[in-house]
């Protein structure tokens, strides 16, 4: 048996050799970085953005449907409730995604589960598209629950993908390419939404159902991209595959170290089956990853980035700017983030991730500290409203630098193949739930706390930056199972030990 499983390793091994004879493909990981960034993140980004251009144009619909259907004009509290309404289930749609991913990542596979998914998009687009011309505008809740459901699916699949598709040495720079396509999603929709190009009364179905062009793009050159290597070799069993799929996205690079490294994780892997969402709650041996996980992902939304761009707006209206400007200056916070996002791409496996997320929310700290103490003294002082401005582009800057990317990441290096995709559903669904509770308190938080507003989103970037200095460890440059096993060695040895598990080393010496 040995013999036989050494014979299909040099096998392999020779295949590899072989593939030193093709082209260089590092504009192939490109396109599949693309390719999947089109059709994942982008959409999560792009829908949370365009949908604030027609706020009006909707309200107005609301209420004329109303009226054509049911003979009554609707009160303007109610017209805000229903509006309120289609922009939150947006969030309870991707937490539906994220509760799905998982299951579909284990039966379907990264890349199908990304092509699937951009059906609930299609559907949207539908439903939004048309939904002045059926005078319904419940088809355009429908609709904003079906995009939340596809951003809930690929915010969750597609660092998944990408992680166990990129060499170790390029690993968080492809990874991080989920938030610059983020970012890039939330311009374009600021863009898009801009009442010159589709943000007019006219036009703003359209608006709505725009979001199907980036999902016909990906659904035309996803198809021609490798499926994950490691969910091919570790879950299909599909050596030959797996090898296929290192050619295309390494050319003439020599990975048959990346290739060993992946068998021996097969190795560890061997007669496991995937993990479900229980099952990696109550492991104690992955209580101190799902620690982190919960603390990164609920800070993510809890450190109150987004709702600097809700706060926007207000500050650029009083710092002096003319309304019909405002819109046009609001670009320009969503490009900040997309700044420093791909800045952070080319330091990443360079200066590793505890420093890009440490940094991240402690500049993050100073200024929000920094904004409460103009907000208070912006009536009193002419020039302040424009230091509230900077410090809405520097706040937004800090979140870019690492907590927008990172995290995404994280998950992915910190849990073995087996567990990683009930790792990421935990990640999504609490990321939504925080998202939906901070977007329902924050009215609330500004009310009661006036100028200080923001020290709740103090306290949390501050113990986020504390607890990741303490508790994370640093993953750059090292295998999954390197990271799993310093995870796990201090907690885990009898446990292994009894079920015949081996370290990395020992499955590479004995099995290769």
């Amino acid at each position: 048996m040995e013999r036989e499983q050494n014979m299909k390793t040099n096998g392999l091994l020779e295949k590899v050799d072989r593939s030193e004879q093709r082209p260089v493909a590092g504009w192939f990981l490109l396109l599949t970085v693309c390719a999947v960034g089109i059709g994942g993140t982008f959409q999560y980004g792009y829908n949370l953005s365009f949908i604030n251009a027609p706020t009006m144009h909707i309200q107005k619909f609301v209420n004329e449907s109303w009226l054509e259907n049911r003979g009554t004009q609707l009160e303007s509290w109610t017209i805000t409730l229903i509006w309120s309404i289609i922009v939150s289930v947006y969030p309870l749609g991707g937490f539906i995604g994220a509760l799905i991913a998982g299951p579909m990542a284990v039966r379907l596979g990264r890349k199908k589960s990304l092509l699937i998914n951009n059906l609930f998009v299609v559907l949207s687009a539908i439903l939004c598209g048309f939904s002045r011309y059926a005078s319904s505008f419940e088809m355009i809740i429908l609709g904003r629950v079906l995009s939340g459901v596809n951003s809930g699916v690929s915010m969750n699949i597609q660092p998944m993908y990408l992680g166990e598709s990129a060499p170790r040495h390029l690993r968080g720079t492809v990874a991080l390419s989920s938030a610059v396509f983020t970012a890039l999603g939330l311009v374009l929709g600021q863009v898009v939404g801009l009442r010159e190009i589709l943000g007019s009364e006219e036009f703003w179905p359209l608006l709505l159902a725009s979001n199907v062009v980036p999902a016909i793009l990906q659904l035309l050159f996803l198809p021609w991209l490798p499926e994950s290597p490691r969910y091919l070799l570790i879950d299909l069993n599909d050596k030959d595959s797996c090898v296929q799929a290192l050619q295309r996205l390494r050319g003439k690079c020599d990975f048959s170290i990346e290739l060993e490294e992946m068998m021996a994780e097969q190795a560890a892997m061997k007669g496991q089956s995937p993990k479900g969402l229980f099952d990696v709650v109550r492991d104690p041996c992955l209580r101190k990853q799902l620690l982190i996980i919960l603390v990164l992902s609920s800070a993510m939304q809890l450190c109150g980035n987004d709702s600097m761009y809700f706060y926007a707006s207000y500050i650029f209206a009083a710092a002096g700017i003319p309304y019909e400007k405002i819109q046009y200056v609001v670009i320009g916070t969503g490009s900040c983030e997309l700044l420093t996002s791909i800045t952070s791409t080319m330091f990443i496996d360079r200066i590793g991730r505890r420093v890009l997320v440490i940094g991240g929310y402690s500049l993050m700290s100073v200024w929000a500290v920094v904004f409460m103490v103009a907000l208070s003294y912006q009536a009193q002082v002419s020039w302040i409203p424009y230091l509230s401005m900077v410090c809405i582009f520097s706040y937004i800057l800090s979140f870019g630098i690492g907590p927008a990317g990172v995290t995404g990441l994280i998950p992915s290096e910190i849990y073995d193949h087996m567990a990683r995709p009930a790792a990421y559903m935990i990640y999504g669904s609490l990321m939504w739930i925080m998202l939906f509770v901070t977007g329902l308190a924050f009215p609330f938080i500004v009310q009661g706390l006036g100028h200080f507003c923001f020290i709740p989103f103090l306290i949390v970037c501050v113990s986020t930056a504390l607890y990741v200095g303490f508790f994370l460890p640093e993953t750059k440059g090292k295998s999954i199972l390197e990271i799993t096993e310093a995870f796990t060695n201090h907690r885990a040895k009898p446990h292994h030990a009894e079920n015949g598990y081996r370290g990395p080393q020992e499955i590479q010496s004995t099995s290769l």
